[in-house]
């Protein structure tokens, strides 16, 4: 019997997808299948694995598919260029053991064999001063209800997404972010987070493709703020912009009074602190000097791009089309 359905929506098969599969496989049970969303199919053979062509359309849509494909009762979600932990499935069984548990997430970590500034990238976000969701990435805390989680380690109840209409909108980032809200608005259900449930999911490499995946999160997260309110008009998601705006204006009229000046002073001094204590619990996890002084700089200029890109977001963009990337 398949129980679980694995929807990997990936544009063509590649080294990740090469990786995450055998991964999936060793976790050694039978009632599970997998199912892969290349825009067209290749010559890659997996045992309970199928590939369907999807055509040139987004993620979104892609896993909207499993609705039609999918036989396994869960459908898991999750990115082409993650895997999840051996014990994985044993998990989410004794999550889904109640039935009033619909969708359940998990945190998506760095794995150990990640390149340095993968590493640095994915460090990033193991603070709340950088990320504001720290659980995400790490395991944190014990287990709660959630209105909003990443489609890298979301599974749902395919009759509910079935019932939801699936993936609402074209957008990408941020489908999940619009299922989450479909599924506290429509049918008053939050989403169980699990520490233990636990995908490792490969960072961008390289400061460029850090800062524009974070610019693309900025902008999107900005628009559900204004358009989506009920689950992201949350001040965490605002912090980074009114940092921006500190930098500006409050340069400004530092110029204008000792006042002024000295309050300006004062701010940078509370971020410095801030950034120390990131600093620190990056260093926990990450026990690595490098990585730890790299992600204190990739979280400043995170909070600059992403802080931009929200206020464009939120107050300049009236319909939001995602782009294909």
């Amino acid at each position: 019997m398949t129980r679980y359905s694995f929807i990997i929506p990936v544009k063509e098969i590649n080294e990740y997808v090469r990786e995450s599969i055998p991964a999936i496989l060793s976790l050694g049970r039978n009632d599970f299948e997998i199912l892969i969303y290349p825009d067209e199919i290749a010559s890659d053979i997996w045992p309970k694995t199928r590939q369907i062509a999807s055509g040139s359309v987004g993620p979104a849509q892609k896993r909207n598919l499993a609705i039609r494909d999918a036989k396994g009762e869960i459908l898991v979600f999750i990115d082409d260029d993650a895997y999840p932990k051996n014990n994985f499935l044993e998990i989410l069984g004794k999550d889904f053991a109640s039935d009033d548990i619909v969708a359940v997430g998990g945190p998506a970590m760095t794995p150990k064999e990640s390149k340095f500034w993968q590493k640095v990238s994915g460090a990033t976000f193991l603070s709340s001063l950088s990320g504001g969701f720290p659980e995400r990435y790490r395991p944190v805390g014990k287990k709660k209800f959630v209105a909003d989680w990443p489609s890298v380690n979301l599974s749902i109840r395919k009759k509910i997404f079935d019932e939801l209409g699936g993936f609402g909108g074209d957008y990408w980032p941020g489908e999940d972010t619009k299922l989450g809200f479909d599924l506290l608005m429509k049918k008053n259900i939050s989403i169980l987070y699990d520490p233990e449930l636990v995908v490792y999911h490969h960072r961008r490499e390289g400061l460029g493709k850090h800062v524009k995946q974070i610019s693309a999160y900025g902008l999107h997260r900005g628009f559900f703020a204004k358009r989506y309110s009920k689950t992201s008009f949350n001040w965490r998601y605002f912090m980074p912009s009114l940092f921006v705006l500190f930098i500006i204006f409050g340069g400004t009229l530092a110029y204008s009074s000792k006042l002024f000046l000295n309050l300006y002073i004062l701010g940078w001094i509370i971020y410095f602190v801030a950034l120390l204590n990131a600093f620190y619990d990056i260093w926990k996890h990450e026990k690595n000097i490098l990585v730890t002084l790299a992600a204190s700089y990739y979280i400043f200029l995170t909070h600059i791009f992403y802080g931009v890109r929200f206020i464009q977001g939120f107050l300049f963009t009236r319909e939001l089309k995602s782009k294909l990337r």
